[in-house]
């Protein structure tokens, strides 16, 4: 697993709430903005959460979209903040290649499937 955080403060309790419960060797914390951090790993790529700045989600999606395998799940949080419309409009519309469902649970969640 792989995740990024651009708070330096929050990758060290990451890393250490990690190492604490004996899983440190499974997970690899990129410090740094997830624009450029995400643009290293390579695919391919089976899930995606996106749980960070709002308006990130969608440059963040289409910078993993080629990696993504066909039935990749791609979950966004928070989905009924204003600043995530632009990545709903786009997993929604399948002509984009995504079957997409809204999960009502607080401040909702996307639950979108690549089928493309």
């Amino acid at each position: 697993m792989v995740t990024t955080e651009l708070s330096a403060a929050k990758v060290a309790a990451a890393r250490a709430n990690l190492t604490e419960a004996n899983v440190a060797e499974l997970v690899e914390v990129l410090p740094g903005d997830a624009l450029r951090t995400l643009a290293t790993i390579d695919g391919p790529i089976g899930l995606v959460l996106l749980d960070g700045w709002k308006d990130l989600y969608l440059p963040v999606l289409r910078l993993l979209q080629p990696r993504l395998t066909p039935g990749a799940l791609v979950i966004g949080d928070d989905a009924s903040f204003a600043t995530v419309r632009p990545y709903l409009d786009y997993v929604r519309d399948p002509a984009n290649g995504y079957v997409s469902v809204n999960f009502p649970v607080e401040d909702g969640m996307e639950i979108s499937c690549r089928v493309s």
